[in-house]
C-alpha cells in the first residue's frame, strides 16, 4: 500500500509539488525562519522541484536539475531584494529537494557492498547532479552581482 501511495505521489505533479513545499516547510522551521521569509523559501521549493519533474519527462540528463537550479536562483534572487534578506536563505531550503540523497545514499550503499561497478556510476550520476546545482547557482548569482553593481553605480553618476 505504502508503495502505491509513494508511486502516485511521485507521478502527480501537483502531489509532488506539494509535498516538495510541506518538506521545505519543515526544513525552514528547523532552521529558524518564519513569516514570509519561510513561505517564499517553500515556494522556492516547489518551484524548483516542479519545474525539474517538468524538465525530467523530456530529458534523461542532469539537464533538469541545472535548468530547475537557474530557476531557482532567479527566484532567491528575487525574494532577497523584495524580502530584504540574503538569497542563500531562499537558497538553502528551497534546494533541498533538488539535493540528489538517494544517489548519495546508493553510491555509499554500492561502496560498503563493495561493488566497485556501481559506486563508480552511481557517484559519477550524483556528482554530475551536485555539479550542476553548484553551476546553476554560480551562474545566477555572478550574473545578479554584475546587474546589480552596474546598475548602482550608474545611479551614482
Amino acid at each position: 500500500m505504502e508503495t502505491i501511495l509513494l508511486q502516485s505521489i511521485e507521478n502527480s505533479l501537483a502531489l509532488s509539488g506539494l509535498a516538495a513545499y510541506a518538506a521545505c516547510v519543515a526544513f525552514g522551521l528547523v532552521y529558524g525562519l518564519r513569516g514570509r521569509t519561510l513561505w517564499a523559501s517553500a515556494n522556492g521549493g516547489a518551484l524548483g522541484w516542479t519545474a525539474y519533474k517538468l524538465l525530467a519527462v523530456h530529458f534523461d540528463s542532469v539537464l533538469p536539475y541545472f535548468i530547475a537550479t537557474l530557476i531557482l536562483s532567479i527566484f532567491s534572487e528575487i525574494m532577497s531584494r523584495v524580502l530584504k534578506q540574503p538569497a542563500t536563505v531562499f537558497l538553502t531550503i528551497a534546494l533541498l529537494p533538488l539535493v540528489p540523497g538517494a544517489g548519495i545514499y546508493y553510491t555509499m550503499r554500492a561502496f560498503v557492498d563493495q561493488d566497485m561497478a556501481a559506486f563508480a556510476t552511481q557517484g559519477a550520476n550524483t556528482l554530475s547532479i551536485a555539479a550542476m546545482l553548484a553551476l546553476g547557482i554560480l551562474m545566477i548569482t555572478t550574473l545578479s552581482r554584475i546587474i546589480f553593481s552596474t546598475i548602482h553605480s550608474q545611479q551614482k553618476k
